[in-house]
């Protein structure tokens, strides 16, 4: 048994999500693969993106997911580490801005 809340070896069980509510599953699986699929964007452009989305919403599945995907789909580790700075900054800067707010409120407040 597990000794923290995050498994590695759940990962592959994430389609059993699917099993009490299989139409909903089945929806989201089939456009969670379209989303994927080449288009504007080529399926590793989509991997490099994901796995940036992954470090900013902090989940380890997808970041164990995607590393792996976006490795498989060509990208090499200076893009894959490039991406994820990317997220941090993105990430960096939205908690900078939200300074703004708290400029405005001190204000509001007298202080």
């Amino acid at each position: 048994m597990s000794d923290h809340y995050y498994d590695a070896h759940d990962l592959p069980h994430f389609p059993d999500i699917g099993n009490n509510a299989p139409d909903l599953a089945k929806k989201f699986f089939e456009w969670y693969g379209a989303v994927f699929a080449d288009g504007a964007l080529s399926a590793r452009e989509k991997s490099l993106i994901a796995l940036a989305v992954a470090h900013a919403v902090q989940c380890p599945y997808c970041i164990d997911a995607y590393s792996k995907d976006a490795l498989e789909k060509g990208s090499d580790l200076d893009q894959m580490t490039e991406a994820v700075h990317v997220a941090a900054a993105i990430r960096g800067g939205a908690s900078l801005v939200h300074g703004v707010q708290m400029r405005k409120h001190t204000e509001r407040v007298g202080m």
